[in-house]
């Protein structure tokens, strides 16, 4: 069973709302004391000299109460317009003390209600200026004229009243449209900073991961042989200072991309792959590269093939050390570019201490493939190794 729909708060009049409230009631009082003060006279004309002035003085009375009340009931205009309206259109069918008050009626709720019910009671208020016409004849002005007279009266008050109705309709949707526009700015921007922090994260994780991963290796290697010799030792402080100080330099390109505009500082190519392979084949890791691709690569398909294969290397020497791997880059314009990095089990121990990131570089690498419209694959081999492949579009 549904909960009933709590109602809506009351709205509470404004300063503006009492002067506006006083001020409708007072015109309509006004209007019927205009009329009372100069009986014969009619909203629409002359009806007679005496036709006023011949009522009971109980029927005159009794008009009088029920047009103040006319009046009075416009305060709550705003929240009752179509019942206040159509029993002032009614009553204004036989008591013209009471036309004024009908009229604002007749504005408030072309201004507060749909078109559609604001017209249905305009119609009912021309059936009641025909009845006032036949009722209060006036004997200078054909019926006829003086019932057109009243329509286009009423005509104007609910056009006016429409008028007003919809262009508050209209500032409301453009505020609306202002509203929705500011939060869609909001959400783009959001997932704009979103896809910058993955941008960033994938960056440092490839430029870092791979010098960082080095001196892990070795690092953990000192501690896991403590009784390595001097020049193995040696040659494991050299390779860990080296690294670290390509870290720094890696770390302090980052930083400058993320300070310069896009694109101003140089970034990784094909061209540097074959040092990218030295480096890590100086570290004990025995990688061998393979090319066999025609013409010039893109710069950008060169620059995912890098990192492909960086990260590549940077997960063998973390989970297979000491196995040998073979990179192989293949392809041609037309047929898209092939890059593959195998590597067979491992033959030296894992150095101690838990692998960080696990995972997180190929969820990134299959991220950075993804916008460049490529593919990833990868798993393990028969032989107890590992598999990395990647294929890249190459335009021809």
């Amino acid at each position: 069973m549904n909960a009933a729909t709590p109602p809506e708060p009351r709205r509470r009049r404004s300063a503006r709302d009492w002067a506006v409230d006083l001020a409708m009631f007072l015109l309509a009082v006004g209007f019927g004391l205009m009329v009372i003060a100069d009986p014969g006279q009619s909203p629409h004309g002359p009806i007679g000299p005496d036709a006023r002035r011949d009522l009971p003085l109980w029927l005159a009375v009794t008009e009088q109460l029920v047009a103040f009340a006319g009046c009075a009931a416009l305060w709550w205009r705003r929240s009752r317009p179509v019942g206040i309206a159509v029993v002032l259109v009614v009553l204004s069918g036989v008591s013209a003390l009471i036309a004024g008050a009908m009229l604002i009626a007749l504005f408030s709720l072309a201004v507060h209600r749909p078109p559609k019910v604001s017209l249905s009671v305009f119609g009912l208020a021309v059936g009641a200026s025909f009845l006032h016409s036949a009722l209060w004849p006036d004997p200078f002005v054909p019926l006829f004229v003086d019932f057109l007279l009243g329509v286009a009266i009423l005509g104007t008050v609910t056009g006016w009243g429409l008028t007003v109705h919809h262009r508050r309709k209209l500032v409301e949707s453009l505020r609306d449209r202002a509203v929705h526009a500011e939060a869609e700015a909001r959400l783009r921007a959001e997932q704009a900073q979103h896809q910058v922090r993955e941008a960033i994260a994938r960056e440092i994780h490839d430029v870092l991961g791979h010098r960082l991963s080095m001196l892990s290796v070795h690092a953990g290697a000192l501690e896991y042989r403590p009784d390595a010799s001097s020049e193995e030792v040696a040659r494991s402080a050299s390779v860990i200072r080296e690294s670290a100080h390509q870290a720094l330099q890696d770390l302090r390109e980052v930083i400058g991309v993320l300070r310069a505009p896009v694109g101003e500082l140089p970034q990784p190519t094909l061209a540097d792959l074959e040092q990218l392979v030295e480096e890590a084949d100086h570290v004990g890791a025995r990688v061998e590269l393979v090319r066999d691709h025609e013409g010039t690569v893109p710069e950008r398909v060169g620059r995912t093939v890098y990192r492909v294969v960086q990260e590549a290397l940077t997960n063998v020497r973390k989970h297979a050390a000491g196995a040998d791997t073979l990179v192989r880059v293949a392809g041609a314009p037309g047929e898209g570019l092939t890059v593959e990095v195998r590597n067979g089990p491992a033959s030296a121990p894992r150095p101690p201490g838990p692998v960080d990131g696990a995972g997180q570089g190929l969820v990134g690498l299959a991220e950075r493939l993804s916008l460049a419209s490529g593919r990833l694959e990868y798993g393990p081999t028969d032989g107890g190794g590992w598999r990395l492949s990647a294929w890249l579009p190459w335009p021809a």
